[in-house]
């Protein structure tokens, strides 16, 4: 069915390429819409531009632009400009594996605030990166969605907390006629990454009662590191450095500082990954065995598989009562593997060296082999014929969701409408992580200790020979483990609301009213493995826990005033106030908009917001969690050399030692707060053409940044010393000193070993520029008709400043020392329908990025997708979608050594892809 808009007014800036476009009646007169729901605001409305800027994406659009998947939509959004962690990003894969975010202007994935229908949904119930928390878009079901609704800037008023840098609302279907069956089969040009997607949906309508099920089935196979050749190997890497073979097997002589010589020079692992393990050097001339091949031991693309199930279901007692229930039931499998070690270090999945966890001084994984008399380091990788193969070392995460809404809703009066509501989700997840066990690994290797000499070293009679020899997979599996987490998350809301098009009347019309009482509660617990927290059980990282709960009450309102014919106002307002503990934080926030519309044909608009944040769960109760550092001690580097920088102290590196900090949450951090401005007009002079310009402006204060340890330990230094490096007085008395020396944990001799870091409210954030939306449409007998449709988003300017007193730093410079964000994201579409044949064309934009030494411009790219359909019959459709239609790999990045070897932010080496889609209704109205 086509949209159609006032002429005043202009449809909705659409992503895709088939957006239909404003009509006119032949009297060129307004053609009324029907009453709908649009984000950004809860008044319905017949008017479907506000005053602040919504792009809407719908079913149609996704499958035009030839995305198949919810982060590969929002991935071609613009606006969605921020870094976020693609499948290889092996920090992503390690803290939150399988889960896939989205950051609106580069703020962050815990500012987006993402809705399902409408309703809040549970957090994935892992930390990103071990400190915020986010929700995960990669287990929404794209085949269930009707709509995806986006409005950027500060929302808070309307929507609460979390809606700082946008809203994200996605539409699930809420009714069908007939039932429709989907199903798509994809592939790669280059191979691997196959993948297949039925989905089935039906509805029904008995008398009162109607509803829509439907279900989505997964398989998505994993796509390796090894299938792709700029990545398939160490030689595939920009450096001499960074081309040298990945460990597998070294014996380091501490004593002498030499790696020995490998037993056989390596010819007992000779068969090992491919027959590709050979005697190598390292940069100082250093001998071990290593390959080239481990590297690509990684996923490009994560094996997904699974099933989601959903409802919507409604039934009407009279004209003005009827119960409605929403329910979404998921349960996913995604395995992946992330880095194997590199040319010094094995991974902590796939490899060993020894440590002794009863030993807290023994940091520098050394022990004393009475069998050759020194000080040693042992170090071992397992191939993938030594381990039984690689997917036996995949981390495994198992997906379960539950969403629920129920209630009712009515009318009353003459103008009112009301709806009562309880909203129920659910994340839980199993985490398998592959880990080696480490006193049966030690054990295994080194045979039983013989007890610890006077430095504390522990003792062993050890054969080299064990080490430079093929395990077999049951000899690994003897010491092989798999480490379980069970997290989970919930959200709970009740809500009330109520709405009328005519609270009161004006002179130029009737005021818009909506009003709404929300209470939740929402908790979380990581439900760690219990021995991943000891430094006893497993090589590798230490891992942390956290768990806690709030409850939130919140009560909002919003105006609609029109203050002339051509002229209309938007209040907005709401309190929210959290609970955890003794703390009952609270914020009320605010929004106006003012929509003036001087021709039929024009509208100027602007919006000024406020917003805010309550701190992400596990900032404030997130229990210990362990870092080893290599850490400049600047206290005894300044006692020992006066007048030394701190620079000098760094640089010098004979201050230097192992420290394992601790990281723990604050329950004591306040709200962050922002304030957020557009301004822009919406043209559409003709029929056929319409054309958006907007300017925004979102500024964060007060956001959470977590302690930086190195600063810690200098102003540790600069307490104790009673100056700064450079002769400034120090009060040591002052709470800056107390919380740093209470921070920096030394030992009987003076020695740091651990910093107590924590998170705190102290960084700032602003960002600003201009989105541009245009889209035309032309029809024709002959030739069919056409759609143009284009997106253009600008950053002018993005800056932060972690720290009082630090400099403002430029996220849009090259020298920026975190990942560059891109100035400009863009994209273009045309697709064309004649009869029973269709075809688009879809290309993305993305700015140039820093390389990895931030001190030069990566190219900028446009990767296409491509798509053609024919019906059949008016019920019956095949299609074929062709991504990365030129089969563009990374840019090439002669700086970017670690593997691999190009920014898997924006990037990654899937290539071509195909999809094979047949669409068949039975019943119903035609396609």
């Amino acid at each position: 069915m086509r949209k159609h808009a006032m002429v005043c007014s202009i449809q909705l800036a659409l992503l895709s390429m088939a957006a239909p476009a404003l009509a006119q009646s032949a009297q060129d007169q307004p053609q009324q819409l029907d009453t709908v729901q649009v984000t950004g605001s809860r008044i319905p409305r017949a008017q479907v531009e506000g005053p602040a800027p919504v792009t809407v994406v719908t079913a149609e659009d996704i499958k035009s632009a030839g995305f198949t998947s919810v982060p590969d939509v929002l991935r071609g959004l613009s606006q969605n400009n921020g870094y976020t962690q693609g499948q290889q990003n092996t920090t992503g894969a390690q803290s939150t594996p399988g889960a896939q975010a989205v950051d609106l202007r580069g703020l962050g994935p815990n500012h987006t605030l993402v809705l399902i229908n409408g309703r809040r949904t549970a957090d994935f119930p892992l930390p990103l990166n071990g400190k915020s928390n986010f929700t995960d878009v990669g287990n929404i079901p794209l085949g269930m969605i009707d709509r995806i609704e986006v409005l950027t800037g500060s929302a808070s008023a309307v929507y609460g907390s979390d809606a700082m840098a946008g809203v994200i609302n996605f539409i699930l279907k809420k009714s069908t006629d007939g039932t429709t069956v989907d199903y798509r089969y994809g592939d790669t040009s280059r191979g691997g990454g196959e993948s297949h997607d039925l989905t089935l949906t039906t509805g029904f309508e008995q008398g009162n009662f109607s509803g829509i099920v439907g279900v989505e089935l997964q398989n998505q196979r994993p796509l390796w590191g090894t299938r792709r050749g700029v990545q398939d190997s160490t030689l595939d890497a920009p450096t001499s450095r960074s081309r040298l073979p990945f460990l597998v097997a070294r014996l380091y002589d501490w004593d002498e500082d030499v790696a020995v010589a490998p037993v056989g020079d390596c010819a007992g692992l000779a068969g090992l990954n491919d027959g590709t393990t050979v005697l190598a050097e390292d940069r100082y001339g250093e001998p071990y065995c290593g390959s080239d091949r481990i590297a690509a031991y990684r996923t490009i693309q994560n094996e997904r598989k699974g099933a989601t199930a959903y409802g919507s279901f409604e039934y009407r007692f009279n004209d003005n009562l009827s119960w409605f229930a929403d329910a979404q039931l998921g349960h996913q499998k995604v395995k992946l593997m992330t880095g194997n070690g590199g040319n010094s270090f094995p991974s902590d999945n796939m490899g060993w060296e020894f440590h002794d966890p009863a030993s807290t001084d023994n940091v520098d994984k050394i022990f004393y082999n009475e069998a050759s008399g020194r000080y040693e380091i042992w170090q071992r990788q397992f191939s993938p014929e030594e381990v039984g193969g690689l997917r036996n070392r995949m981390n495994t995460t198992t997906q379960k969701t539950l969403a629920l809404t129920t209630g009712f809703k009515g009318a009353f009066g003459e103008n009112w409408n009301w709806e009562a509501a309880y909203n129920h989700s659910q994340y839980k997840a199993d985490v398998a992580m592959p880990r080696i066990d480490a006193v049966a690994a030690n054990r295994f290797f080194l045979g039983e200790r013989l007890g610890y000499d006077d430095d504390g070293y522990a003792i062993y009679n050890a054969d080299p020979t064990r080490l430079f020899s093929v395990l077999t997979p049951a000899e690994t599996a003897s010491f092989l483990a798999m480490s379980t987490f069970h997290p989970e998350a919930k959200n709970d809301n009740i809500s009330f609301t109520a709405d009328t098009p005519a609270l009161f009347s004006m002179p130029a019309g009737d005021a818009g009213f909506a009003g709404v009482l929300e209470f939740g509660r929402q908790s979380y617990d990581i439900n760690p493995d219990p021995l991943a927290t000891t430094a006893a059980a497993y090589y590798g990282p230490q891992y942390g826990d956290g768990s806690g709960s709030r409850n939130r009450w919140s009560a909002a309102g919003e105006l609609r005033l029109p203050l002339a014919s051509n002229l209309q106002a938007s209040l907005a307002g709401r309190y929210d106030r959290y609970s955890f503990g003794n703390r009952h934080p609270g914020k009320f926030t605010y929004s106006a908009g003012l929509e003036w519309r001087p021709l039929d044909t024009l509208l100027v608009r602007g919006s000024y917001g406020t917003g805010f944040r309550a701190p992400d769960m596990h900032y404030l109760f997130a229990g210990d969690d362990y870092y080893r550092k290599v850490s400049t001690d600047y206290y005894q580097c300044r006692q020992d050399e006066p007048g030394f920088s701190n620079g000098e102290c760094w640089d010098e590196g004979d201050w230097d030692t192992n420290t394992l900090d601790i990281y723990a949450g604050n329950k004591q951090l306040d709200v962050e707060t922002s304030k957020s401005f557009t301004a822009g007009f919406v043209w559409s002079p003709v029929a056929g053409f319409d054309l958006a310009v907007d300017y925004y402006k979102i500024k964060v204060m007060n956001q959470v940044q977590s302690q930086d340890r190195e600063l810690l330990r200098i102003t540790e230094a600069n307490c104790r010393l009673g100056v700064t490096d450079t002769g400034q007085a120090v009060d040591v008395n002052s709470p800056t000193c107390v919380d740093a020396l209470a921070r920096v944990i030394r030992d009987a001799d003076g020695t740091i070993t651990s910093v107590h870091f924590a998170p705190i409210n102290i960084a700032r954030e602003e960002t600003s520029g201009i989105d541009v939306t245009g889209n035309y449409r032309l029809e024709t007998a002959a030739a069919g008709n056409f759609n143009f449709t284009g997106t253009y988003t600008w950053a002018h300017r993005h800056t932060r400043q972690l720290y009082p007193g630090d400099p403002t730093e430029d996220m849009l410079d090259v020298s920026f020392s975190d990942t560059t964000l891109p100035r400009v994201k863009s994209n273009l579409g045309v697709s064309w329908d004649k009869g029973a044949w269709g075809a688009s064309l879809f290309g993305t934009y993305l700015g140039r990025v820093a390389n990895y030494d931030n001190d030069a411009w990566t190219e900028a790219t446009w990767r296409f997708n491509a798509g053609a359909r024919y019906d059949i019959t008016d019920h019956l459709r095949v299609s074929l979608t062709v991504n990365n239609l030129f089969d563009k790999m990374p840019p090439k990045d002669s700086t970017w050594a670690a593997y691999p070897y190009y920014n898997t932010s924006w990037f990654d080496a899937i290539g071509r892809s195909y999809f094979v889609q047949v669409t068949w209704k039975l019943g119903g109205k035609a396609l």
